[in-house]
């Protein structure tokens, strides 16, 4: 993987002064039936869907779907099927792993402690990730540096180590009124729970509307007290930027 790991560096000068639309339109050409995208149906990823159709894009799309999402965003879901005509792939918890995580602690279990609310994402998004990973050289995400402390340090493009993929984050810098703008602009379909105040949305049991003066992820596990919460999915790369140590 060395070899990929190289070409981050290149892409990076190449694709710096692009814009999104253009940026994905790149990689697909240059990387055909090698580029996925992963979608939460957030905003962010309502605004790649988008651009991915109307370009016609060679990229695969696909989401985590851990059994625990919120009606709306399954209704978002069905909307973007029906505008984009795109098909989005579903990934799942493999059922006996998640069978043991909640026989053995319960449903509800990761309100309990931090190391059982990662074990449940690690089980419901993490290694379901890696599945959806594979084979793919490219891996699209709607990440924006502003969502959170963690976020920040992101880059453009960087190698991601622990997948072994090259992952592009073409809107990092927008702020959220350029994607509100685009959505609206658009017609975009859009989570409903974003008009209610939740900013980042996941799992219904672990994310609540954001209060004044809180950043955009702070609904998410919100009875933990780390600032740099995440579920595991964008952990690690950051560091490495787009180095391959």
């Amino acid at each position: 993987m060395a070899g990929l790991a190289q070409q981050a560096n290149s892409l990076n000068n190449d694709l710096r002064l692009l814009s999104a639309a253009e940026g994905l339109e790149l990689l697909a050409e240059r990387f055909p039936r090698s580029v996925c995208f992963s979608t939460s149906f957030s905003l962010e990823d309502q605004v790649i869907t988008h651009l991915i159709s109307e370009q016609k894009l060679d990229i695969s799309i696909f989401t985590l779907d851990t059994g625990r999402l919120f009606p709306e965003t399954y209704k978002v879901w069905n909307d973007t099927l029906h505008q984009s005509g795109i098909p989005i792939k579903a990934w799942y918890p493999d059922n006996d792993e998640l069978q043991d995580y909640v026989s053995g602690n319960g449903p509800d279990a990761f309100y309990r402690s931090v190391e059982l609310r990662k074990q449940c994402c690690h089980i419901r998004k993490v290694t379901p990730l890696k599945k959806a990973l594979k084979n793919y050289k490219i891996w699209v995400t709607g990440v924006r540096a502003s969502q959170s402390v963690n976020r920040e340090n992101f880059e453009i493009i960087e190698w991601d180590p622990v997948h072994e993929v090259i992952k592009y984050n073409p809107i990092l810098h927008w702020t959220s009124g350029e994607v509100e703008k685009y959505v609206r602009e658009n017609k975009v379909p859009y989570n409903p729970l974003h008009d209610q105040g939740f900013l980042s949305i996941g799992c219904a049991p672990c994310t609540r509307a954001v209060l004044d003066g809180e950043d955009a992820r702070a609904g998410r596990w919100w009875w933990e007290a780390d600032n740099k919460k995440e579920c595991g999915l964008h952990i690690g790369q950051h560091n490495s930027k787009t180095s391959p140590s």
